[in-house]
C-alpha cells in the first residue's frame, strides 16, 4: 500500500460537511486535500494568513462536533499509505488519512498486527486515535496507546516529531490531541506477528454477569457484553489468544447473525421502534434471544471487528473499573422507572490504565459504558439521565461522543489536564486549529 502521489486539491466555496450519525452539520470556507505533507504546511500557512481556523476530518464518525470548521477544512484521503516497516522494532509507520481497514488487511499480508482494535475499522488512523477510540481488553489498552511515534503539523506551518525519546512531552499528549496541538501526519505503531483469537459469544442474564463481572474480567483478554434494555439478558463476548488451527465463521451462519440480524433486521426493528415506541420492550425479549451461542478462530481483525450499518446516536463514558457494575444497575434501575423506550443495546468493555493525558483510561484501570439510540429517535432525556449517573461515579466521556461536560468538570477528571492545555499555549497560542468544541472542552 503505497503513498499517494496525486497533487493535492483546494476547492473554493465548500459544500455542507455532516458526520457519519448526521447530527452535526459544517460548512467550511474552503476544502484542502494535500496529497504531501509540504502541502498539508502550505495549507496551514495560508490559512493562518488568511485568518481562517483549521481543522482535518477523517471518516466523520465521531458524534461531537470536535472536526467541525467554518474555516478550512483538511481531508487526508490522498495521505494513506505505509511509510515503512521495521521488523526488527515491531512497527510500522503510516500515512495519517490511512482507514484502519486498509491497515489492518495491509499488516495481514505482511503477517502482523496490532494487539488491539476497537470493534469497527472505518475511521481513518488519526481520526481514531486523536479521539481515543478504544477496543476491550484487561492488558492491552487504547488504539493511541499503541502510538510510538507522531509526526504532526504545528500552527506555524513546521513538522515536529515526537515519541518517547523525541518531544516527550509533545507524544504524553498528541496521541489523543483532539486536533488540538496539530495536524497529524503519520504515525508510528507497535505492531506484533499476526496471532489467533478464538472467539466466545454466548448469551447470558444480566443478573449472572454482572455478579462474575470480576472473574469473567480476569479470566480473559479481551471482554465485552452487550446487555438489551428491558431484558434480564446479555450477549458476551470472550477473546483468548489460540494456538489454531482458524476456524472461521462459517460464510452462512456468518451472513445471517452479522449481517441479516445485526443489521438488517436490526434496522427493521428500529424504524418499527421509532415509529411505534410502545413496542419496543417486547420487541427488545426477542431481539436479546436472537443471535445464538458460537464460537471460532481467526487473524484478529476478523474477531475484533464487525460491521456496523445501522446508524445510530452514542454517549459512552470511562469510569473507574471497580464502579463499574454499580454503575450498571443505576442505568438498568433507571430505565425501569422510566417511561424511556431504549432499542438499543448498552455495550460494557474493560481497559488497563495508560500514560496520555487526555486518555479516558489515563492513571486508572477503566470500565466502559456506551449508550446508544436510533438515529432519529430523541435521545436527550436518555443520555441525560444516564450521564447523570456516569458522573456521579467520576466519569470521563469518550471525547468523539456526546456528552455536555465543560473543561471545568474535565480539569477535576483528569489530574493532568493542565499539562495538555499548557503545551496547547505553546503550540498553538492563537487558537490556530481551535473550533466551539475545543473551546468548551479545553477553555480559551
Amino acid at each position: 500500500m503505497a503513498s499517494a502521489k496525486a497533487t493535492g486539491t483546494t476547492s473554493g466555496t465548500s459544500p455542507a460537511w455532516r458526520n457519519w450519525a448526521g447530527n452535526v452539520t459544517a460548512r467550511p470556507a474552503r476544502e484542502v486535500t494535500p496529497a504531501s505533507v509540504d502541502e498539508l504546511s502550505a495549507a496551514v500557512r495560508r490559512a493562518a494568513d488568511d485568518g481562517l481556523k483549521v481543522k482535518a476530518v477523517g471518516t466523520g464518525h465521531s458524534f461531537t462536533s470536535v472536526a467541525a470548521t467554518d474555516g478550512v477544512l483538511i481531508r487526508p484521503q490522498l495521505l494513506t499509505g505505509i511509510r515503512g516497516i521495521d521488523r526488527e522494532a515491531g512497527t510500522v509507520t503510516v500515512e495519517a488519512g490511512t482507514p484502519l481497514k486498509r491497515l489492518n488487511l495491509a499488516l495481514a499480508r505482511e503477517g502482523l498486527s496490532l494487539t488491539n482494535m476497537g470493534d469497527i475499522m472505518e475511521q481513518t488512523v488519526s481520526g481514531a486515535t486523536s479521539t481515543g477510540t478504544h477496543g476491550t481488553g484487561r492488558d492491552s489498552a487504547s488504539i493511541a496507546a499503541q502510538i510510538r511515534g507522531l509526526e504532526l503539523v504545528l500552527a506555524d506551518g513546521s513538522v515536529l516529531a515526537c515519541s518517547e525519546k523525541e518531544n516527550p512531552d509533545v507524544f504524553a499528549a498528541a496521541r489523543i490531541g483532539l486536533g488540538a496541538l496539530g495536524v497529524v501526519t503519520a504515525i508510528t505503531f507497535a505492531v506484533e506477528p499476526v496471532f489467533l483469537l478464538t472467539a466466545r459469544e454466548e448469551p447470558m442474564t444480566f443478573d449472572r454477569v454482572t455478579a462474575e463481572f470480576d472473574e469473567l474480567f480476569t479470566e480473559n483478554e479481551h471482554f465485552e457484553f452487550y446487555w438489551f434494555p428491558h431484558t434480564g439478558n446479555c450477549n458476551t463476548k470472550r477473546n483468548n489468544r489460540s494456538a489454531g488451527p482458524t476456524r472461521p465463521v462459517n460464510a452462512v451462519s456468518g451472513w445471517i447473525e452479522d449481517e441479516f440480524l445485526s443489521n438488517g433486521l436490526f434496522q427493521a426493528v428500529n424504524t418499527l421502534g421509532r415509529a411505534l415506541p410502545a413496542t419496543i420492550p417486547a420487541v427488545a425479549k426477542i431481539s436479546s434471544r436472537a443471535l445464538s451461542a458460537r464460537t471460532y478462530t481467526d487473524i484478529p481483525y476478523k474477531v475484533f471487528t464487525s460491521p456496523r450499518r445501522v446508524r445510530f446516536m452514542e454517549m459512552e463514558y470511562a469510569l473507574p473499573r471497580a464502579e463499574l457494575v454499580a454503575a450498571l444497575r443505576e442505568l438498568r434501575t433507571m430505565v425501569e422507572r422510566s417511561d424511556l423506550r431504549v432499542s438499543f443495546p448498552v455495550e460494557v468493555r474493560t481497559a488497563p490504565a495508560d500514560d496520555i493525558t487526555l486518555s479516558t483510561a489515563s492513571d486508572r484501570e477503566t470500565g466502559y459504558i456506551a449508550v446508544h439510540m436510533y438515529r432519529g429517535t430523541p435521545y436527550q432525556a436518555y443520555f441525560t439521565a444516564a450521564e447523570r449517573i456516569f458522573t456521579a461515579h467520576g466519569g470521563r466521556p469518550h471525547w468523539g461522543k456526546v456528552h455536555t461536560r465543560d473543561a471545568e468538570y474535565f480539569s477535576q477528571v483528569y489530574p493532568r489536564f493542565g499539562e495538555f492545555t499548557a503545551l496547547r499555549d505553546r503550540l498553538d497560542p492563537d487558537r490556530l486549529f481551535g473550533n466551539d468544541y475545543l473551546r468548551r472542552v479545553l477553555g480559551d
